[in-house]
């Protein structure tokens, strides 16, 4: 008889416990969708394209990233991430890989920015902009 008494408590405790993880889930998930973005994570905000000139195109972009401590905004292969913060601070913008795949990446001779370059001989400049006080 006792054992079929634990064998309950130990069910009922086993559904509790998986109710409450399941309603942890949902409010995490729900919490997600309200715009808080998962750690380790960057999304888009804002992107503006200029082609006024010939030849020459001119795009903007603001992202948001929610990074893991030690971690900072960056670029690898053209999309923003979290990356080593020691990588900008030190301005070694190739360290980051931010070039796509067959690209190459060199600085820019003030460490400004860097460019990616394609065999093809097609060159983009990077320049990222001073984080704006919080």
């Amino acid at each position: 008889m006792q054992s079929g008494k634990g064998m309950k408590n130990l069910s009922a405790s086993g559904g509790a416990s998986l109710c409450c993880l399941l309603l942890l889930w949902v409010i995490y998930s729900h919490l997600l969708r309200e715009g808080q973005l998962a750690v380790g994570t960057c999304e888009i905000v804002m992107l503006n394209r200029d082609s006024s000139v010939p030849r020459r195109t001119i795009d903007r972009q603001t992202a948001r990233c929610a990074c893991r401590r030690g971690q900072i905004a960056g670029t690898t292969r053209a999309r923003p991430a979290c990356v080593d913060a020691r990588i900008v601070r030190g301005r070694q913008w190739c360290e980051m890989a931010p070039c796509l795949e067959g690209e190459v990446c060199g600085l820019l001779f003030n460490r400004s920015g860097w460019t990616c370059t394609k065999g093809s001989g097609r060159i983009k400049t990077v320049t990222p902009l001073p984080k704006e006080p919080s």
